[in-house]
């Protein structure tokens, strides 16, 4: 960077667990002691560097030492132990046992302690990346018998960051919690093995032979349990207070140096991290090279532009969340946009974000090539789109849509601090889908693995330097914010008829399943000769009003298409622009909802949220959808009128911007 730009390591805080000790057995009848390691492999020239590795272990697991049966649940999600109570099987004082996959990993030690279990392992059954997808590392991509996904299990739904400091800065002075008040940590021991241990402990299963969704890849037949053999289970970790070491260089703007575009991606990393972080990483500092070069000839950027490197990601998003609460008002005046990466690979662009920036991600990707078919990289992403779609309508509606649909953020990246909980806009950019592999976390997420496997010529690290750097670039010189609300407007009118309709068919799927219990026809169903509990009869579903939000909505709807009116039909001064674009940037935060979610406070916007049960899969108008699967109709009710007066505040903000505009 320039001699000019103001560079420096921000220093902040956070708790930080490191294990002291692990240690998985097996009792009798057959004896067996996990090996929690990955061999080092002569063609991966830094797997051999285990003292600089940070162990197979779950940061955020409680202590703790537990012998109990084992259960396989599955993926452990809120469904496989509804599958689970039908065979008469209670995990109450077990181990569990989950395959990694279908929900964020966080999720399955949350849903076990929930149903009373004491202990959890995780592991990836080569079903999902093992040698049932590919050849297993170092022959091919996916992951040999030895690796294992090392990983948080915040639960981040609640909150990410320092688990001490909710909702402000770790700083060096802060006032922080004590452990045993905070609320985003679990409380049972829970450790990620490879499928070498695993497959000791899932052979030592008796009871129900498991239904054939649940089954794997292992050369065994898949059994529920419970064992009669146990589990040993002991763990324990160092609690500390830890450094958090955010970089972070700004480039001041010469005409507006206080709307700032803030472009970042983490560094930090479990193991190796080639594929996650560092090919995100590198794009961003070649980015960043790039404006530098622009201007040692003499370019100025008109806004400021701040590159951030993160650090704690991978533990819940310490870095990027304990910065953003730290700087929380000053971000919300001046940010314009927060622009995110993460790990990036060979393959289709992808982009998620704020809708109101739809049209300007697809001007964005128009003008970028894509390394391998020569053709825009929008135009190879809809190619995939269509040609994968389901049924020829769908076919035929991507075709006549000349356009790529924006992504919705759930979680899981560094975009979850300015989005959902600061309302600033923001876009989260990366390529993938043909890099496919097992590496994820484990200590083969290498340079030798990467080059072979993930991007061998690094065209993509290439393509999202170029398809980011426009991305900032536009924002930091744009005369005229491109925001475009009426997109919003549309995607979130969608959403409000994908609630309703959820709400329909769980009124329907209700009544049927009542019938049918009336009926006796579950029970009549099942083997005679098999152990099954019917499901118990579920409250009916009652008609709820959404006219509140579907009004709101019709607000929404005349002032975005109101200000789009005013715009094209007026001629606007600097001067004029100048303020209209404070206004614009801003508009996010109006959908903020000041009380935030229910039971979860810290995520605040109104229409997109991690799932509580999700983890990094997002939930749109989430209090609403959310209530609705959780069967809690007064809440439902209490949602529609808050997510309507969120959507109301908006569209009031948008009209008082577009009567300012001359």
């Amino acid at each position: 960077m320039c001699s000019s730009d103001l560079s420096r390591i921000e220093t902040l805080y956070t708790l930080f667990s490191t294990p002291k000790e692990r240690l998985l057995e097996l009792n009798t009848p057959v004896k067996f002691k996990a090996l929690l390691g990955e061999p080092p492999l002569k063609e991966d020239g830094t797997s051999a560097q285990t003292k600089e590795q940070l162990p197979i272990y779950n940061c955020w697991s409680a202590d703790g030492d537990v012998t109990a049966p084992l259960v396989f649940v599955n993926y452990g999600v809120p469904e496989d132990y509804e599958r689970l109570s039908q065979m008469g099987i209670d995990v109450k004082g077990k181990i569990v046992i989950a395959k990694y996959g279908r929900s964020w990993r966080g999720i399955k030690p949350k849903v076990a302690q929930e149903h009373g279990a004491i202990g959890c392992l995780i592991y990836s059954d080569p079903m999902d990346d093992g040698y049932f997808k590919g050849d297993v590392y170092p022959k091919g991509a996916f992951k040999n018998e030895f690796g294992a996904q090392r990983g948080s299990v915040m639960d981040m739904p609640i909150y990410p960051g320092d688990p001490l400091t909710p909702g402000y800065g770790h700083t060096e002075n802060a006032k922080t919690l004590d452990r045993s008040e905070v609320t985003n940590l679990l409380k049972i021991p829970v450790l990620p093995i490879s499928y070498h241990d695993a497959a000791p402990l899932l052979q030592a299963l008796e009871g129900p032979v498991a239904p054939e969704s649940w089954r794997g890849a292992l050369p065994f037949t898949y059994h529920v349990g419970p064992s009669a053999a146990t589990v040993h289970l002991k763990l324990a970790f160092n609690w500390n207070i830890a450094p958090i070491q955010n970089v972070v260089a700004r480039i001041k703007g010469t005409e507006f140096p206080d709307e700032w575009i803030v472009r970042g991606n983490h560094h930090d990393a479990w193991v190796n991290g080639a594929n996650d972080p560092i090919s995100g990483m590198a794009a961003l500092m070649e980015e960043a090279r790039g404006v530098a070069e622009l201007m040692k000839n003499g370019w100025k950027p008109r806004r400021t532009i701040v590159y951030c490197g993160w650090d704690g990601e991978e533990p819940g998003l310490l870095g990027s969340t304990e910065w953003a609460e730290t700087h929380d008002r000053e971000l919300q005046r001046k940010t314009v946009v927060y622009i995110n990466s993460d790990g990036n690979g060979r393959g289709f662009f992808e982009a998620a974000g704020s809708h109101a920036l739809e049209h300007f991600i697809n001007e964005v990707a128009r003008d970028v090539t894509d390394p391998q078919t020569k053709v825009s990289i929008l135009e190879r992403r809809r190619s995939h789109s269509i040609v994968n779609a389901s049924g020829t309508q769908a076919k035929q509606k991507l075709l006549a849509r000349n356009a790529l649909s924006l992504g919705a953020l759930g979680s899981g990246s560094d975009y979850s601090p300015f989005f959902q909980h600061l309302g600033i806009p923001s876009l989260n950019l990366g390529f993938g889908g043909e890099d496919d592999g097992g590496e994820y976390h484990s200590i083969y997420d290498s340079y030798d693995h990467y080059r072979r496997f993930k991007d061998p010529k690094f065209d993509y690290g290439v393509a999202l330097a170029k398809a980011a750097g426009r991305a900032t670039m536009r924002m930091c010189q744009s005369d005229l914010l491109p925001f475009d609300f009426k997109d919003l407007q549309k995607t979130v009118s969608g959403y409000a008829k994908e609630v309703m309709e959820l709400l329909d068919q769980t009124r329907e799927s209700t009544a049927i399943d009542n019938q049918l219990l009336r009926e006796g026809r579950f029970v009549q169903a099942a083997d005679p000769e098999e152990t099954y509990l019917p499901p118990q009869p579920k409250e009916e579903v009652p008609y709820l009003d959404f006219s509140p939000l579907l009004n709101a909505l019709a607000k929404m709807d005349k002032s975005c298409e109101g200000l789009n009116k005013k715009l094209a039909n007026s001629a606007l001064s600097e001067g004029a622009k100048a303020a209209l674009n404070g206004k614009l940037y801003r508009a996010e935060q109006q959908l903020m909802m000041p009380e935030g979610l229910p039971r979860r406070g810290w995520y605040r916007h109104s229409i997109y949220a991690p799932g509580f049960y999700t983890g990094y899969g997002v939930k749109t108008l989430p209090g609403i959808r959310e209530a609705i699967e959780q069967r809690n109709w007064n809440e439902v009710r209490e949602q529609i009128l808050k997510t309507a007066r969120a959507i109301e505040s908006f569209s009031e903000y948008i009209t008082q911007t577009a009567a300012g505009v001359q």
